[in-house]
């Protein structure tokens, strides 16, 4: 298995994947801290909020979850 082997085109789909992955991420992300009574970011790092943190990132990782079986399938 040399370089022959190597296509770009599937390292571009890949790539193009991941970035489209990110931003529904970070738009889904966006929507939800709007949609809370509070600020995330500020609660969870200025406040320390250790609970809600684990709620964000319960809510990421089910976000990330959905987002790669929507682009998988």
């Amino acid at each position: 298995m040399g370089f022959e082997s190597f296509k770009p085109e599937v390292l571009l789909n890949s790539a193009a994947f991941a970035l489209l992955g990110v931003v529904i991420f970070w738009l889904c992300f966006i929507v939800i801290d709007k949609l809370t009574p509070y600020n995330l970011w500020e609660e969870i790092v200025e406040k320390q909020n250790k609970a809600l943190g684990m709620v964000v990132a319960a809510m990421s990782l089910g976000i990330c979850i959905i987002v790669a079986a929507a682009i998988h399938g």
